[in-house]
């Protein structure tokens, strides 16, 4: 079977690295024997899931015998009205991770090249992979894309370039400015993805959505979330604003009912939630301001952020912190999974999270 496997599967997917996920909950129960755990590793929204939301699938529950609606019409409607495009250049997906591998699906041969940050979300490398392109990673500047750097590694060959704006896992996004810039440099023959998960976030403002370049018939795709600020992440459901010539390609490939009625319903009622979305931003801009703090007064260096999440140099192995952090209840994600083997990533969390990993972190740094 063994050779049958090294011998037939695609050789392409043996270059792919798998994914690492923040641990979840219920294994660091079974690992460690501990039932009072936080998890402040997965950017998850620590008010829970849009109340709207909850209420609206409750409705829904009795209707689960029936497919879902293929095109999901009524999201792509109201997410075409929100955004001011036609509902035909709406994408909607199992995740975001689903329209990442839809879009390689859709535009990647074998040798061909794309071309994204490092570090940056690996699905970007992991999707272009498994159609047997290249990835150019380049690296950061100050903890933020070196646009004039992609730009400069752009070839014959470049297919895709991704912008994860604000970044994961810095937190850190580039501004109009520099955005416009790159975009006048960019050759039409090249996709330009701009990956805008924790969007609803960004505080600064000089930060602008890529939104303004698929109003402009630019070969642009705007990714969005309903995971993060919405609190749905375990509904699957993200979404794509482009050009309808775009959409249609990249539906083209994709499977029917690809995106189940409940994802859909949460989806559409989270939409209608703003008192959760507002509570959720000020949430996260308070929590962000005391961990800040706490930061400095413990002589630790951090990336500033626009996202709900923290990258920080706690100045030790990251791993071993990590490890004695969840013998403290709390789970965070490592550094060394980005190339940076001091640092942590740390969720942005309710007030009393936000404490008790202060507390913690003070235990385990022995400060």
């Amino acid at each position: 079977m063994n050779n049958f496997v090294n011998d037939r599967a695609r050789a392409e997917i043996f270059t792919i690295k798998p994914y690492t996920p923040g641990k979840p909950i219920d294994e660091v129960k079974r690992e460690l024997g501990l039932e009072d755990i936080i998890k402040m590793a997965s950017n998850e929204n620590p008010l829970g899931p849009s109340p709207l939301a909850v209420q609206a699938i409750r409705q829904m529950v009795d209707q689960l015998h029936l497919y879902p609606d293929s095109n999901c019409f009524y999201l792509k409607e109201k997410l075409a009205s929100v955004n001011n495009i036609e509902s035909t250049g709406v994408i909607i997906g199992n995740g975001s991770d689903e329209l990442l591998k839809l879009i390689s699906e859709t535009f990647l041969n074998k040798d061909d090249e794309i071309i994204c940050a490092q570090p940056s979300f690996s699905e970007y490398e992991f999707a272009a992979r498994i159609m047997g392109a290249a990835c150019i990673s380049v690296p950061l500047k100050d903890f933020t894309h070196d646009l004039d750097a992609m730009l400069a590694a752009v070839t014959p060959k470049t297919k895709i370039i991704y912008i994860c704006n604000p970044n994961n896992p810095t937190g850190t996004t580039v501004n109009r400015d520099e955005v416009a810039e790159f975009m006048q440099k960019v050759p039409d023959s090249v996709l330009v993805i701009f990956d805008e998960a924790y969007y609803e976030y960004a505080e600064d403002p000089e930060y602008e959505s890529g939104l303004k370049y698929v109003l402009e018939g630019r070969n642009v795709i705007v990714l969005r979330t309903f995971s993060k600020i919405y609190g749905l992440a375990a509904l699957r459901i993200g979404y794509g604003l482009t050009t309808p010539e775009l959409a249609g390609a990249v539906e083209r490939v994709m499977e029917p009912f690809n995106v189940n009625s409940v994802a859909q319903t949460g989806a559409l009622a989270a939409m209608q939630d703003s008192p959760h979305v507002k509570n959720s931003k000020e949430l996260n801009a308070r929590g962000k301001q005391y961990l800040y703090e706490q930061f400095e007064s413990l002589g630790l260096k951090y990336v500033p952020t626009e996202a709900n999440f923290i990258f920080v140099n706690v100045k030790n192995n990251c791993r071993e912190v990590f490890a004695a952090l969840l013998k403290e209840g709390v789970i965070v994600r490592t550094g060394d999974i980005f190339g940076y083997p001091e640092f942590i990533r740390v969720t942005v969390g309710t007030p009393e999270q936000n404490e008790r990993f202060i507390k913690s972190l003070k235990k385990v740094l022995e400060v």
